[in-house]
């Protein structure tokens, strides 16, 4: 109750206009693009306070150590050793299999001043679990937020690829000339791809 009253608040003093296309009714990887600012994380809290969702995110290890560990997880958050990434999925799974309904925000953007490519984290997770992805959109050029279409991954990594091309086209971020266009190494055939591999 208390996180949907300052969800109202926000929204109704923000300069920011909050649009969503579907929200989720089943458990979903929200995938978080463009990912350009810090900021991103407040307008991912506001979203989904005023719209009722449970989200979890993964953070590294050490952002839940000592007195941030409770409030990072009260806000959703789930700590990944990067010794062994790929025990995720098996947390997610088990989530899942007991019934709960939450948003998994992925940023596959990455450090979001570097690399050229998306992390394929969310697309791994998304396959294994057979969750469907949910984009969720930053646009500074319109002042818009929120959430856009769901829908299941085929496994053809490069048509998923072109739908979630085409949806964040014309989507800039808070700082625009952070913006990665959104492509998986995966797609240029210089790695295989497996939904076994580490996410």
């Amino acid at each position: 109750m208390l996180t949907r009253f300052l969800a109202r608040i926000y929204w109704a003093i923000s300069r920011w206009t909050l649009t969503v296309e579907s929200v989720p009714t089943r458990p979903t990887v929200l995938v978080g693009a463009p990912h350009t600012s810090n900021w991103d994380f407040v307008l991912m809290l506001a979203i989904a306070w005023r719209l009722g969702v449970d989200v979890r995110w993964l953070g590294k290890k050490s952002l839940f150590r000592g007195w941030r560990g409770p409030i990072m997880r009260r806000l959703g958050g789930i700590p990944v050793d990067r010794a062994d990434p790929a025990r995720v999925v098996g947390d997610v799974v088990a989530q899942v299999e007991a019934g709960e309904v939450f948003g998994l925000v992925v940023t596959p953007d990455g450090t979001r001043r570097s690399g050229t490519y998306w992390k394929s984290g969310f697309y791994r997770i998304a396959r294994e679990t057979g969750m469907p992805v949910t984009l969720g959109f930053v646009d500074r050029t319109t002042m818009t937020t929120g959430l856009g279409p769901s829908f299941e991954l085929t496994g053809d990594v490069a048509a998923d690829m072109d739908r979630i091309r085409a949806f964040y086209a014309d989507k800039a971020g808070i700082r625009p000339e952070h913006r990665r266009e959104p492509r998986l190494r995966e797609e240029s055939g210089q790695e295989p791809f497996s939904v076994s591999d580490r996410a």
